[in-house]
């Protein structure tokens, strides 16, 4: 038999018993909204539309361009002001995910593996995975290109200033860890909470992943959803995002950076300006 508590102590009063089943699933899910509504999620639905614009506005797909990384004032340090705020606020997001995945004193980078506990194996799997997903991905590109299913897409349009390459590699960094941390690490996280399947839960993170990357056309549609069926597929095994950032990074570096040192005959051949 327990023992009554002391005469002093105080009692509880109106304490709310703790939330039921569907209760916790109903705030899961209202959560998840809400990020996806301040991040990736938005930048989905303006994507959609912006695929609808361009397929009624009169120019064949294929005619269209459109700019990844571009300037933002012609005067230097506002440029620079505006790219780093532009890095800075899109970063927001992703500290919202982290912090409420850390819920109940639980680590949020430990619960995705986004800690640098093993450096040299996440990089080489991240290599292997940039290069897995980045050369066909370059060769879907040009195909869709060559059938009218892409737009032209300008890797980078800054001026060019001391701080171009800086800031390029930042906003590789910065896409990197919003698209990993948000669309597989939290998204796959609370999805598995609410207790949806694997596969559905693989599905959705790629088609997620898939959506905010229409304003492309429809091969970066596809290719973005065939990456995101194997990033997600390789969390799920691993439950490690670290590996899946650095990819990403490097994709981008190579796109954002690499691209400038490419000959302007290989450019053109691909589709690139």
């Amino acid at each position: 038999m327990t023992a009554p508590p002391p005469a002093d102590a105080p009692i509880a009063v109106g304490v709310a018993p703790p939330p039921g089943e569907r209760a916790y699933r109903r705030r899961i899910t209202t959560e998840i909204w809400i990020v996806l509504g301040l991040s990736l999620g938005k930048s989905g639905l303006y994507a959609v539309v912006n695929i609808i614009d361009r397929l009624t506005a009169g120019p064949p797909l294929g005619d269209q361009t459109t700019t990844l990384n571009p300037s933002r004032s012609p005067r230097p340090w506002l440029d620079l002001t505006y790219q780093l705020l532009q890095v800075g606020f899109a970063l927001v997001p992703v500290a919202l995910a982290l912090y409420l995945l850390s819920a109940n004193g639980k680590s949020a980078v430990r619960r995705i593996g986004l800690e640098f506990t093993r450096p040299w194996r996440d990089l080489a799997v991240g290599v292997g995975l940039a290069a897995a997903i980045g050369i066909p991905g370059l060769g879907l590109y040009a195909v869709a290109r060559t059938l009218g299913l892409a737009v032209e897409v300008q890797a980078a349009a800054l001026n060019a200033a001391w701080w171009t390459i800086p800031v390029l590699l930042l906003a590789a960094l910065q896409n990197a860890l919003l698209e990993e941390v948000i669309v597989v690490g939290y998204l796959m996280e609370r999805l598995r909470e609410l207790r949806w399947s694997a596969p559905a839960i693989v599905v959705t993170s790629a088609l997620v992943r898939g959506s905010y990357h229409l304003y492309q056309g429809w091969g970066a549609f596809v290719g973005n959803v065939i990456m995101g069926l194997l990033f997600a597929e390789y969390y799920r095994r691993k439950r490690r995002v670290m590996p899946l950032v650095m990819a990403h990074t490097i994709m981008d570096t190579v796109v954002f950076v690499g691209y400038s040192l490419i000959p302007a005959a290989w450019i053109a051949a691909i589709g690139l300006n």
